[in-house]
């Protein structure tokens, strides 16, 4: 009798976020714009008529800019994202069962999704679960990751099978984590918020056109959260890039208004980041605390995201288990 071909086939989770450069460095950085704003589902402009700009203005002035940028909040260990993402899949190692691997990719940067797929491919994964990490659904984000996926299994002569993660922007465990999150750090602060905004990742206005069901998810998180807290959440948007209309209203520009509105204490969460990265730490952190103090603001708190807190991991572990059902007992 023949042996088996995989006699302890193992399954496989592969956390993904949007990426990183490799170093807070204009090189480092430029290379990175070029991989993510080349990137179809995220500029929906003819390549024809982007790639010009991209090339002759985009990438002439902006590296430099967001290197500043980066350093103000890079780690011993790297990019934040990046470090947080790796201790997510740590922390979640085990969690499933010994014969389930946990790994993590970047869908711009390193280490890739198609590297770290085939990497759990050649491990003796058979199944492996997707699971981009972003609670509420866009096309730019959730989808692109996935088109990454399956891209890299067009090159496989085995394929593992494979299942996607779908967006979890009102699933119970997320909101009661994000709850207690949200709690504690209002607990730990000096002062009482006159305000607290929830800061979503801003997407052009035609996207909500097209039918992303971005704008909606965003909304359905924060009137959750809001619900589960017992007080008032203002939604903002923030990113905004280049003259097309975005997503209202933004988040800097809130920012600046609230203090002539009577609001001069401010606390804002990030509910569509899983992990902090630069446009938490720096453009909401430091950005968004000079650009309200400067509007005459006397107290202000970023509250960080679930991250690799307990709390975090209790969600991850929930909804991923949930994902495995039929791989898993």
């Amino acid at each position: 009798m023949n042996a088996p071909l995989n006699p302890a086939p193992r399954i496989g989770v592969l956390l993904v976020n949007l990426g990183t450069p490799d170093a807070p460095e204009p090189r480092a950085v430029k290379r990175y714009l070029a991989e993510f704003l080349s990137d179809r589902r995220v500029i929906e402009i003819p390549a024809v008529a982007w790639q010009p700009i991209l090339r002759g203005v985009i990438l002439r002035t902006r590296p430099a800019k967001s290197a500043h940028a980066y350093k103000q909040v890079w780690r011993e260990d790297g990019s934040p994202l990046a470090a947080i993402t790796r201790e997510q899949a740590a922390a979640l190692q085990g969690a499933f069962g010994p014969d389930v691997t946990v790994d993590y990719a970047m869908r711009y940067g390193r280490p890739a999704i198609a590297d770290r797929v085939q990497a759990l491919k050649q491990a003796g994964c058979e199944r492996i679960l997707i699971a981009s990490l972003y609670p509420q659904y866009c096309a730019a984000t959730t989808a692109t990751a996935n088109d990454r996926a399956f891209a890299a299994l067009a090159r496989m002569r085995w394929q593992p099978a494979l299942r996607t993660l779908p967006p979890y922007y009102d699933d119970p465990a997320y909101i009661e984590a994000l709850k207690a999150s949200v709690e504690a750090s209002l607990a730990a602060l000096d002062f009482a918020p006159d305000a607290v905004l929830a800061s979503f990742h801003g997407m052009p206005e035609r996207t909500r056109l097209l039918g992303d069901p971005y704008h909606d998810h965003c909304h359905e998180t924060a009137r959750l959260l809001s619900e589960a807290l017992g007080r008032e959440l203002t939604v903002t948007f923030q990113s905004r890039f280049g003259r097309a209309k975005w997503l209202e209203p933004a988040t800097d520009r809130v920012l600046a208004e609230l203090p002539g509105k009577g609001a001069r204490r401010v606390a804002i969460v990030a509910p569509g980041f899983s992990a902090d990265c630069v446009e938490t730490l720096e453009e909401i952190a430091i950005r968004g605390r000079e650009t309200f103090m400067e509007a005459g603001g006397a107290d202000f708190a970023y509250l960080p995201c679930l991250n690799a807190s307990e709390g975090g991991i209790a969600m991850l572990r929930t909804i991923l288990a949930r994902e495995l059902r039929g791989w898993i007992e």
